[in-house]
């Protein structure tokens, strides 16, 4: 029997990109279904009183030096943004917005690309109109996408739920009632779902 992992993201997460990258090649070894979750890390990090690893000068420092150790592991592509932090409620309203149509992998690998791999500023409306240009996306449906009001009260009930079974940043991976936090943590969720 198929298992499922629910995948908690935010683009602004760059664990989350390494996760992204590695979560389907997961899935493929163990059967499973990845069921991709787009929330809002700022409003994760409001309600449980969390914060951002960056807050914390030394903290910033070591985690992305941890995570470029950990994308040469895995052979991911990653640089640092000089733009982060940014706010990314667009981006991920983007992502509800395209959930369940076969352009959200599309645009997923395009965000993240472009903000983890590329160095580009998604929070410059020029920036990310061009990146949905590069990755075939019409502009005009994703301007009516985020503005909707079912897209944005669904990434607010996301973002809830998140909060509710316990999440407290972002990746954030379930395997039944499991939860599994960080993309380091990936090896336990597979073990779940083999």
């Amino acid at each position: 029997m198929s298992k499922t992992v629910d995948f908690y993201f935010d683009f602004g997460s760059p664990t989350a990109y390494l996760a992204w990258r590695r979560i389907g090649a997961i899935a493929e070894r163990t059967g499973a279904t990845v069921k991709p979750v787009p929330i809002l890390l700022g409003g994760l990090f409001k309600a449980t009183g969390n914060s951002a690893p960056a807050t914390v000068p030394a903290k910033g420092i070591y985690m992305f030096r941890d995570l470029s150790r950990f994308a040469r592991r895995f052979g991911v592509p990653l640089a640092f943004n000089d733009a982060f932090p940014i706010n990314t409620i667009t981006l991920m309203r983007g992502a509800v917005g395209y959930q369940g149509s076969d352009d959200f992998c599309t645009y997923c690998d395009a965000l993240y690309d472009a903000m983890w791999r590329d160095n580009r500023n998604l929070g410059d409306p020029a920036v990310l109109a061009a990146v949905l240009d590069e990755a075939g996306l019409d502009r005009a449906r994703f301007e009516t996408l985020v503005n909707d009001a079912a897209v944005k009260d669904r990434l607010k009930a996301n973002t809830e739920d998140a909060v509710a079974r316990g999440a407290f940043g972002a990746p954030t991976f379930f395997v039944g009632d499991e939860m599994f936090f960080g993309q380091d943590r990936l090896d336990f969720v597979e073990e779940a779902l083999a």
